[in-house]
């Protein structure tokens, strides 16, 4: 089973921030593919399905916890027999790093001061598993201080525009990984 986690907090205050951009991937995805509608999975609600001519399960992940705890709704798979973080996780995330309108996908790496993604390294001891960042830096931000507020704050809609207008493409690359792995991926973001 390839799994794709989308980060994001949970409620509707946080459904049209920064921070929630991977749920935003998730939806479109899911609307996509046409996969079951969302349905409660312990911490988690979760779509699957198939994409055409792929026989392996493919599972939509939303971790309904916050940010800090997303790790935890992924033990359940690192559990199982055949699952290896390395080639069957895919996690979508907010990067403030990189300017909105863009994206960067990694086979491995580190946490980058990501709370969601130190949850996952912790919970899977580990962090040799594929990652796909959706920019939502500001290059008129002042660098420094904290991000809490940044973070937690609703997208513009310029800025919202210029990352739903990544999704075809992003959606590309998420289809190459679930068919070829991270280096399928890779050439479609070198490509871009």
């Amino acid at each position: 089973m390839k799994v794709i986690l989308g980060l994001g907090n949970p409620g509707k205050e946080y459904e049209h921030t920064r921070h929630n951009v991977g749920w935003w991937l998730i939806d479109h995805l899911a609307d996509r593919w046409q996969f079951d509608g969302w349905k409660k999975d312990g911490q988690a609600k979760v779509a699957q399905g198939h994409l055409t001519g792929v026989k392996e399960t493919l599972r939509l992940v939303k971790p309904q916890t916050y940010m800090n705890l997303s790790g935890g709704v992924l033990v359940q798979y690192a559990r199982r027999p055949f699952w290896a973080p390395a080639n069957d996780l895919l996690v979508v995330v907010d990067d403030v790093a990189i300017p909105a309108g863009t994206w960067r996908l990694r086979a491995e790496g580190g946490a980058g001061g990501h709370n969601g993604l130190k949850s996952i390294d912790q919970a899977l001891d580990t962090q040799k598993y594929a990652r796909l960042r959706i920019g939502v830096g500001d290059p008129e931000r002042a660098p420094g201080g904290p991000l809490k507020d940044y973070v937690l704050g609703a997208v513009g809609k310029r800025e919202g525009e210029s990352i739903r207008a990544l999704f075809p493409v992003v959606e590309e690359a998420v289809e190459a990984w679930v068919r070829d792995g991270i280096k399928g991926a890779l050439d479609v973001q070198s490509r871009a």
